[in-house]
This record gives structure tokens, C-alpha cells and sequence, in this order.
């Protein structure tokens, strides 16, 4: 394992724009705030660039994101005026990293796409904005695949894993519960239930146990109460994916989310060890 590798990361990025808002978004997402300021210290190196997995993105085949300079994408609705005309002019991916990214993928048998058209979501401007505000860091953004299965996210998770090696953070982006219609009391139990599954599934399981529990997560206790639907909880099998044999550690947790909700987030990798 190379001195240098960079570990991967599994953050929950809040609801839509809140970084640009105030009142009670602002307060309920100020743990959030805090935990994806420690990242770029977590991550023990300024990474050569951000390979970003966004609950926000489904294709029917992983796709690179490839502009070099990708527009915004507004992909929530109701929200201030102002969310619409929020900037993160961060550069995408420089070519050679989208090929080293296709390579591998191929090279594990994984199909893949490029798309040249495609902008940062939310899921991906938002926690960058708060980790890294200056906006400097080049992002390659990965789709998810339409039919989010787990097992499939994890493989290209491992086929991912060199890039650490050489200077690329692997961050899925999603939320460790995601239960719009219950983000009020009701979700107070199911999300403490579920996320407690996870921390001990991520932080006690040995890997191989860990990458068989994610692949059956919908198993787990209050699964499908905590994610309906998986799409905010697949960016998380990327990461472990890249992570795989390493250690994990949880560096955010709260369980008053918007009043009653219980988050997490997560770093897998060597700094973790010296963390836990």
C-alpha cells in the first residue's frame, strides 16, 4: 500500500442548497456543516482531484462525467430564488484521469459511458462547496447504475480503489437515511435503528463480513424505512468498494437532524486507523 494513498469517504450532503440558506435549514445542517469541514484535514493530502458519487445521478450505464467546465444543475425545486443562481466553478477532470478512470472500469469488465453534457448536482456541489470552497479542486463525477444494485456498486468500488494510490479522493455523496416523508418523530426510531446497523456493520465487521452485509442491507433493521429507495445509500458501496480491506471510522453523527433524524458519515482507509 502506497504511503500516499488517500482515503475514501461516504458523506451525507444534507437537503438541496442549504449552505445557501438560513433559518432553520441552516441550524439543522450546522453538525453537517461542521463534520464536511474536518474532510480536506481527514484526508491527510491535497488530492490531485475528486472522484464524486452523487445519489443525484442515475444512468443506465456508469457514466464519466467528462466537460471541463460543467454547468450548474439545479435539481431540487421550491427553494429561495437565490439557490438557482449558486456558482462552484470547480474544473472537471482533466482527460487523463477520465481515461485511467475508463481503463480500470473496463479492465474489471464494468461497461461505461462518457457524457460530456452532464453538470454538477447538488449531491456533488453542495459538499464540496463546504469542504473545499475556493472551488480549485478538479471533479470527476461517476453515475450510479439504474437498477442500484449493491453488489455492483461495490465491485466498482474495488475496480476504482488504485486511483487512491494516485492522488484521487473517492467521496460518495448521499445520506445515511433518506426518508422524505418521515423526516419529522417518525423518523426518529427507524433512522436511529438503521444507522445504528450501520456503524457497527462499517466500524466492527471484518471486510469480507462488511461487504456481504452491504450487499444485503435491505435485510438490516428498519432498512426500507430509512431508504425507500437506495439511491442515497449506493455511493456508499462505491466507497467501500475502494476501501475495501481498510478500516473505517465514523467522523460525523448526529441524531437531531431537522429535530429527530439520526445521520451519519464516514472515512475508510489508513487515516481511519489512526483515528479509531
Amino acid at each position: 500500500m502506497s504511503a500516499t494513498r488517500l482515503p475514501a469517504f461516504y458523506v451525507t450532503h444534507g437537503g438541496g442548497p442549504w449552505p445557501w440558506m438560513e433559518g432553520r435549514s441552516a441550524e439543522a445542517h450546522a453538525g453537517l456543516a461542521r463534520g464536511l469541514r474536518e474532510v480536506p484535514g481527514l484526508a491527510g493530502a491535497r488530492p490531485r482531484a475528486v472522484l464524486m458519487v452523487s445519489a443525484h445521478w442515475e444512468a443506465p450505464e456508469f457514466s464519466l462525467m467528462t466537460s471541463p467546465r460543467p454547468r450548474m444543475l439545479y435539481d431540487y425545486n421550491n427553494f429561495p430564488e437565490n439557490t438557482y443562481r449558486v456558482s462552484y466553478p470547480a474544473p472537471g477532470a482533466p482527460a487523463e484521469l477520465v481515461d485511467e478512470a475508463q481503463a480500470l472500469l473496463e479492465g474489471a469488465g464494468v461497461a461505461v459511458r462518457r457524457d460530456p453534457a452532464r453538470g454538477y448536482d447538488h449531491g456533488t456541489f453542495v459538499p464540496m462547496h463546504v469542504a473545499w470552497p475556493e472551488a480549485d479542486l478538479p471533479i470527476l463525477q461517476l453515475s450510479l447504475r439504474q437498477g442500484l444494485d449493491p453488489a455492483e456498486h461495490l465491485a466498482v468500488g474495488r475496480a476504482l480503489a488504485p486511483l487512491r494510490d494516485r492522488g484521487v479522493l473517492v467521496i460518495g455523496s448521499g445520506s445515511s437515511y433518506h426518508n422524505l416523508r418521515a423526516m419529522g418523530p417518525e423518523g426518529r426510531v427507524p433512522s436511529a435503528t438503521f444507522d445504528a446497523w450501520l456503524g457497527r456493520t462499517l466500524l466492527d465487521d471484518p471486510p469480507a463480513q462488511r461487504a456481504a452485509a452491504l450487499a444485503a442491507w435491505s435485510a438490516a433493521p428498519a432498512a426500507r424505512e430509512s431508504h425507500p429507495r437506495e439511491e442515497h445509500l449506493l455511493p456508499l458501496m462505491v466507497a467501500v468498494g475502494a476501501a475495501e480491506n481498510e478500516p473505517a471510522t465514523r467522523f460525523h453523527h448526529q441524531d437531531d437532524f431537522f429535530g429527530s433524524g439520526t445521520v451519519s458519515s464516514f472515512m475508510l482507509g489508513p487515516t481511519a486507523a489512526a483515528l479509531s
